[in-house]
């Protein structure tokens, strides 16, 4: 499934004591393609790494590509979810980390959709030297209004949310599935409601508690790696202000790709204008 290079690595981990190694199998790490370079993909909230499989092909011939579940994916064990640990997003990249240094990973660059983008940036705020640049899809440091900042809910309305996902999960996900897509693509819309039913529902309510809950405004300026925010024309979880204000106040070099599609998912609904524009971010020089 994932070629020599993931089982080598792997194996390696393990003969050598590794104690992240089991972390490697939890999170159904892969690594495929046979580049110099490494890039990180790294999924977001009510997906697992199944949502790169239409821009995973534009990749493997220039990149070695990390893969891996977040814990709260639904393709992962739900044993493994410790609600104690994943009350923020720093056991997330303590995850990340983990892998890389599993992997032996000493440089790559990042991508990261939604929280997976805080949790780049994260990483990348305690490790420098280890991000090349970080890509941020759908990226959002506060989802909640705040004063003159726009994060696009109010905290009555998430409220809401909440009550429906613990109601009647199977409802709230049909409902929210396809305002989530945003674009007419009734395939995206299914693997994205599968992979939300995958998830447990106490783990999805727990998780999405965590992400809203989070502001990581205060931080941005602590990053120094460069960064592209990859933002869709219109997204009903993230508005266009929130890329503004990311290139405002990330502390790298940082510059906006607005994409003229719609959806908080692109890599589900519009995998190869997603793709086009990963290339292009990979590939201009920021330094």
């Amino acid at each position: 499934m994932g070629g020599n290079s993931n089982n080598n690595n792997i194996s390696s981990a393990v003969g050598s004591g590794n104690s992240n190694a089991k972390l490697l199998q939890v999170l159904n790490v892969r690594v495929v393609g046979s580049g110099d370079r490494v890039l990180v993909l790294s999924h977001g909230f009510g997906t697992d790494q199944s949502a790169w499989n239409r821009v995973l092909p534009f990749f493997q011939r220039d990149y070695r590509v990390v893969l891996y579940d977040l814990v709260c994916a639904g393709s992962v064990n739900p044993d493994h979810f410790d609600f104690r640990r994943y009350t923020t997003l720093d056991a997330y990249v303590d995850d990340l980390l983990a892998i890389l240094d599993a992997l032996d990973v000493d440089r790559c660059f990042f991508v990261g959709h939604s929280v997976s983008a805080m949790i780049g940036i994260l990483a990348a705020i305690r490790r420098p030297q280890l991000f090349l640049k970080l890509i941020l899809i759908g990226a959002s440091p506060r989802f909640l209004n705040d004063g003159d900042y726009h994060g696009g809910f109010e905290r009555g309305e998430i409220e809401l949310v909440f009550a429906a996902m613990e109601a009647n999960y199977e409802a709230w996900v049909q409902g929210f599935a396809p305002l989530a897509v945003g674009a007419d693509v009734p395939a995206a819309v299914r693997e994205f409601s599968r992979t939300l039913f995958n998830m447990r529902p106490d783990i999805s309510l727990f998780v999405s508690r965590t992400v809203f809950n989070s502001d990581l405004r205060g931080v941005l300026g602590l990053v120094r790696a460069p960064c592209v925010v990859v933002q869709t024309a219109k997204d009903v979880s993230v508005p266009v202000s929130v890329a503004t204000y990311l290139k405002d106040h990330l502390g790298g070099r940082t510059t906006i790709d607005l994409l003229p599609i719609e959806g908080h998912l692109p890599h589900l609904s519009a995998p190869s204008v997603l793709a086009q524009a990963l290339r292009r971010c990979l590939t201009c020089h920021h330094r």
